[in-house]
């Protein structure tokens, strides 16, 4: 039986789509096996959002071509899109194909093994209009499912490569997306996550559709469904119909990551991000408002191009105000063929790492404080698996809906269900918790645990 391994580096995007290529191939009765072991085909799905990501991938497509050498050697994904002449240099690379078209990867490979020429199957992202179906009935991960709804974007933010990685924005059809949920679900699976390369714009390509109307028909239509979380939103797509739908629903999380990328206009104006700070200061007291308790995350660029401290300090000030309960924190870093690598005013990397540091004391701060709201109360968790830093303890670690990292003793058989934690102690990265009961669809049955 021929075997395939997967490599995949950068975002959850990419890892639903591993899976969905794995799909494909465990269909025509390949067998996965590890990619540190050797296997018939290697498929790399590549990254392009630094120039970190285009690196890697060449490093791993390199590390898969000398385990086997007489392997086929598949490279996809952002980097592959962008820069498949780039791949195609690296001698072992067989076949290359984009963000498309994964579904002819297979037929590639036979015409490889016929012919033995190597095969550029990578067309103009720029045209694609129709989104590309890619089915995933189950993951390797078995406690959190992605649901990708949406590819693309219009965006083109000054410092983001990812429009010509992944072209234009185009959404799922609503039924694919439901009838897809209702899979998830039916293999088990409490949590769904919506994502996507902009989530949050899903239905700007549609006539009479969008977002708030798929998360109403995701509640009302998938049978069994506990927990909806989106993975990313932008503050322009969250309109007052959406903020409805979240304070009405029973499903979607207390959970929220608004992407702000800066605190100041002025910065924001040569991101070219499509809000000001006044509109996002006004999404954020409404949401709170509709949803208390709200977990707020974010990711943030410092030492964008011409920043100057001030510009920086409107940036603290407003993450510390509006108490966002966790950062994502990046140094800004250059992305060829992006216009914010070739503005100038590039800022010192010392600059840049010594802003980063402040934010990362203030999120932790912050993300500590967010905690500390909830000591004493029970949430409802879902466990993922045991706690690495004490493999031997008994402890397992799971998210709360409004994503509290929290270890607590539970036992093999909770992974993936939904039980009653109470917050016995408050911190960050991780909360202490006590289990109090498994949450069954019935009466909640008490589940001793033997600590």
């Amino acid at each position: 039986m021929a075997t395939v391994a997967f490599h995949t580096l950068g975002c959850k995007v990419n890892h639903y789509e591993t899976e969905a290529i794995w799909q494909l191939f465990k269909s025509e009765g390949y067998e996965r096996t590890d990619f540190e072991s050797s296997a018939d085909v290697y498929v790399i799905n590549t990254c392009t959002v630094t120039n970190t990501g285009d690196k890697k991938s060449r490093q791993v497509i390199r590390r898969a071509i000398r385990k086997n050498p007489d392997a086929v050697i598949a490279v996809t994904g952002c980097y592959a899109q962008t820069s498949p002449a780039e791949i195609m240099a690296i001698p072992g690379v067989d076949i290359v194909v984009g963000t498309q078209d994964r579904t002819k990867m297979l037929g590639y490979i036979e015409q490889y093994k016929r012919e033995r020429q190597p095969i550029n199957g990578v067309g103009n992202i720029m045209k694609t209009r129709v989104y590309e179906e890619l089915d995933v009935p189950a993951f390797t991960d078995r406690t959190r499912a992605s649901l990708k709804i949406q590819e693309g974007c219009n965006n083109f933010c000054t410092f983001c490569i990812i429009p010509w990685a992944r072209g234009l924005m185009r959404s799922r059809d609503p039924k694919e997306v439901i009838r897809q949920a209702q899979q998830l679900v039916d293999a088990g699976y409490k949590e769904i996550v919506l994502t996507g390369i902009h989530t949050g714009g899903y239905g700007e390509d549609m006539k009479d559709y969008n977002l708030a109307m798929l998360l109403r028909d995701l509640e009302n239509q998938v049978q069994g469904l506990k927990r909806l979380r989106i993975s990313s939103i932008e503050a322009s797509q969250i309109t007052d119909d959406v903020i409805e739908v979240l304070a009405n629903s029973e499903k979607v999380v207390r959970h929220l990551h608004i992407p702000i990328q800066s605190g100041s206009d002025t910065v924001l104006k040569r991101m070219r991000r499509k809000y000001t700070m006044a509109f996002f200061a006004d999404r954020l007291n409404k949401l709170k408002k509709a949803l208390p308790g709200l977990a707020i995350t974010s990711d943030v660029i410092v030492g964008f191009p011409g920043e100057t401290e001030e510009e920086f300090m409107d940036t603290y000030n407003f993450i510390k105000e509006h108490k966002f309960s966790e950062l994502h924190v990046f140094p800004y870093s250059k992305r060829t063929g992006t216009p914010a690598a070739r503005m100038e005013d590039q800022i010192d990397e010392e600059v840049k790492n010594e802003r980063v540091h402040r934010l990362i004391f203030l999120s932790d701060q912050l993300a500590k404080e967010y905690a500390s709201e909830f000591e004493g109360e029970v949430l409802e968790v879902i466990p993922e698996e045991r706690f690495e830093e004490k493999p031997e303890s008994g402890l397992y670690v799971g998210y709360t809906d409004n994503y509290l990292k929290v270890v607590f003793p539970a036992n093999e058989q909770m992974v993936g269900e939904i039980v009653k934690v109470k917050i016995t102690k408050a911190g960050y990265p991780y909360n202490e918790g006590q289990f109090v009961t498994i949450v069954k669809d019935g009466p909640a049955l008490k589940e001793a645990v033997n600590g």
